[in-house]
Order: C-alpha cells, then structure tokens, then sequence
C-alpha cells in the first residue's frame, strides 16, 4: 500500500488521491448500498485529463482494477468497484468549458453536475433536456456512460440523442477526441456513441461535447388521480397514440398522493389507485391549450380530479416532490430494489396488469412508478426485513418483472444502466451472440480487462 501511496502522490499529487480507509468506505458501493463487494486499494482524483491519463496508464501497466466514477447516484452498481484496485473519481473535473451560442453546443468536463451545467445554459436562453432525477448531485460523466434519461424523455430523448463528441481515456492511457461539433459526422466507426452508454468498462470519458436547443418559453402542468392503475396506464396509451406528447408524463402510486399532500392544498384525493403528472410545453398558449385539452381527456375517461398549474412557482412544487419520491421511500424501509424495464407505450397496461399479479402472487410490496410517456416503468419492491425468503421472493419478483417486459417488446434498463444489478438478465435480452461481441469490442479497447470488471455480463460469460 505504500508503495501505491508513493506511485500516485507522483502522479496527481499528495492532494489528489486516498488511501485512508473512512475514505475508501464511501467508495464501495453507488446509491443501492447492497451491492458493495469489496474495498478499493485508492481512490484518485484527477485535477485534468493528462493527470486523469497518467493513473489510467498506470493501473493498465500495473493490472489493477480502475472503476471511473462520477457521484455514485447510480442504482445500478456501476461504479462499485466489484474487484478492487483504483477507483477514479471525476468530481474534480467539473469545468464548464464552452457554451456556443452560435453552434447551440457545450464542451464540459465530465465531472460537471447536470443541474449546475443546466442553469448556466439556461441562463443564456438554451436547453439541455436530459433530466435524471438525481440531477442536483449526478454528473455528466456518469449520464454520458450510462445513457442517463428521466421526465423529459418523453418529448426529448435521453441523453445520448445529445452527445456530439467525446474526449475519453483509453486503458494503455491515450487520449482519444471522437465525434465533432458538427451537427453531421459521418466520418468512420462512431466510436462516439459506442462509448456513450458503456458504463465505464470501455474507456474513461473525461470531456463531452453536448447539443443545446432553444428553452421552450412556457410551462404548465397538470395533475390527474386515477380510480385505478389500470385506467392512468389507459390514458398513457391513449393520450400517445393520440399524437399528444407531453414534455414529462409521470405514472405515480396514490401512495405518492400523501406526500404531494403536505405541500399542496385544497389536497387531492387520496382514494384512487395512481396518478399521472404532466408537463406541456411550448408559447405559452400553447402549453395551457395541451394541457387542457389532456384534463378533458382525463375527466371523459373517468378520473376522479384532475388539476392544471399554469404558475411556474406552483408547477415547481409538484415536480419537486416528484424528485423527493424516491429518497423518501428509501428511508423508510430497510431495502428498496428498483427496476427501470422499458416497454412500447401502448403495452403499459398490458406490464402493469403483470407487475400486479406478480407483487400479489408473491406476497411482496411493490410500487410502481414510471416515465409513463416513454414506456420507462419503475416497479419498487419496498422490503420492511431482509432476511433468506425475502430476498428469494424479491429475486424471483425482479425475473418475473424482466421477462415480462421483455415478452411485451421491452428491454431490461431504460436509464439505469446494467452494471452488478442486470448482469444475469442481459442474456434474456441480447442473447450470448451479442454478448460474444460486445465482449470482443471490449477485448479490443481493454485487452488486460482493468476498465470497471465484473460488469454488464456475469462472471460466468467473460471467460
């Protein structure tokens, strides 16, 4: 250890590494705690990418394990560092480098803070969409690598429908500049978007070159309570194929309806089974005349309320609570396992119909809340103990839930990314062809295997 001490204090300084261990114990595990398998020998943070490029050559020189890391907001596992070695936190490289008026593009370093590069884009009247809930802490980096989606996919598309180029490390420590600024690019392999949701285990991504488009000049959102799930999983459909697309249109539990009741009044009923809340946006005409047009169709379709919030001020405290949803569940219980399956839009009643005889035939509770607009469903088994037949339920519930995705056309991560947490459902999806060649990509960019092992397939297909 002192001898690793001394090789990275060389390389990024006293200042920018750790090998203390109540500093290395932060670094074993991404937001869901229960996929921490191992400790971390150091953890590095690169102050640029020529530091950044020196650690990278080092762990390849050395055969040591490097897991990038952004700010461990992931419920995938991605950034655990499931074999040790060196974990390379990016936090440092946070520098907004350019905003292009003219071009409509950014360069920022992949360490940036998405909510932070968002204001300073907005405040000179663009729009970057991509809108994961963890935005006040998640960073680029880790969106770039993992193709990172929310509310907005709906109407805007995740983030890799914004990527024009990237700078990135290679494992032998060369860095490479893919993609352009250019809105076209038809130059070669695009290595750019082969690296864009690869989760880390391809190279390490230390600049992003990002599109921006004009911000809509208004807002207005609504909210609907539904008698049942099935009817909110209806109206997604329907509203759809009805060429209505909302910016964000959210499928939530009337367990939610309890929470958004500590903020609003008059407070909305709690009786239904779900909720759906929208955002349209547009001139300011336009997004009000969506967004009633959408609360008649609610109302002819038989939900019990159903409100608009025109005011920015109003509609920011539904989407605030919306974004609190989550951390709140998860304090409150001892375990919380969250699935992101995907499936075409108009068979969200057919997997919600599903989720429900599964939770009910396996005893177990479970929510289920979504990017409804995009099919990107979050069913949320809440575990009050853990202990043996519970985590047999759960596993058996999370399979069941994968498979029935996938018989709907659905894939099994619409934002999360595979990591630790899908790697033994990636088979069901790909097959082992597309495994073997991405495994041989793999082989290609990492020929020692150091970049983030141990993920997107199991143990048992990397031999």
């Amino acid at each position: 250890m002192r001898g690793l001490a001394k090789d990275l204090s060389r390389l990024v300084g006293p200042d920018g590494f750790s090998t203390a261990p109540e500093d290395l114990l932060v670094y074993r595990h991404d937001a869901i705690g229960y996929f921490a398998q191992g400790d971390p020998a150091a953890v590095v943070l690169p102050a640029d990418t020529a530091q950044a490029a020196r650690v990278v050559a080092y762990a390849s020189q050395n055969g040591m394990p490097l897991t990038p890391r952004g700010a461990g907001s992931g419920l995938s596992g991605g950034c655990t560092p499931a074999r040790g070695g060196i974990v390379l936190d990016t936090k440092r490289l946070k520098r907004i480098l350019e905003i292009n008026q003219g071009n409509l593009t950014a360069r920022v370093e992949a360490g940036a803070v998405l909510a932070a590069f968002q204001q300073a884009v907005e405040a000179q009247g663009f729009f970057y969409p991509p809108d994961p809930q963890s935005k006040s802490v998640c960073t680029l980096g880790g969106n770039v690598a993992t193709r990172a989606g929310g509310p907005r996919a709906v109407k805007y598309g995740t983030t890799g429908n914004y990527v024009l180029g990237l700078e990135a490390v290679l494992p032998g420590g060369e860095v490479i500049r893919t993609g352009s600024a250019c809105v076209k690019h038809s130059a070669g392999y695009d290595l750019t978007h082969l690296l864009t949701g690869s989760e880390g285990t391809l190279a390490l991504i230390t600049q992003a070159t990002l599109r921006l488009i004009p911000k809509p000049p208004a807002t207005c959102t609504a909210l609907a309570v539904c008698p049942t799930m099935k009817m909110a999983a209806r109206i997604v459909s329907e509203t759809i194929a009805g060429g209505v697309v909302p910016s964000m249109l959210e499928l939530l539990t009337t367990a939610s309806l309890a929470v958004f009741n500590r903020f609003v009044s008059p407070p909305l009923p709690e009786e239904g089974e779900a909720c759906l809340l929208m955002e349209f946006d547009g001139t300011a005409q336009e997004a009000l005349r969506q967004a009633q047009e959408m609360a008649a169709a609610c109302r002819d379709m038989g939900a019990i309320d159903v409100r608009l919030a025109p005011r920015p001020e109003e509609a920011a405290l539904y989407w605030m609570v919306r974004s609190r949803l989550y951390p709140l569940v998860v304090s409150r219980f001892k375990r919380v396992v969250t699935e992101d399956v995907t499936v075409p839009r108009d068979r969200i009643p057919e997997f919600v119909t599903q989720v429900m005889s599964i939770a009910a035939e396996l005893d177990l509770a479970m929510g289920l809340t979504g990017h409804a607009g995009d099919g990107n469903m979050h069913p949320t088994i809440r575990m009050d103990e853990i202990n043996p037949d519970v985590e047999k339920r759960v596993h058996q519930a999370l399979e069941r839930v994968i498979k029935a995705g996938l018989s709907l056309g659905g894939v099994i991560s619409g934002e999360h990314g595979v990591g630790l947490h899908k790697a033994e459902f990636l088979e069901l999806e790909l097959g082992r062809e597309q495994i073997a060649l991405m495994r041989r990509i793999k082989k290609a960019f990492d020929p020692t295997g150091i970049m983030n092992p141990g993920k997107i397939w199991p143990p048992e297909l990397e031999a």
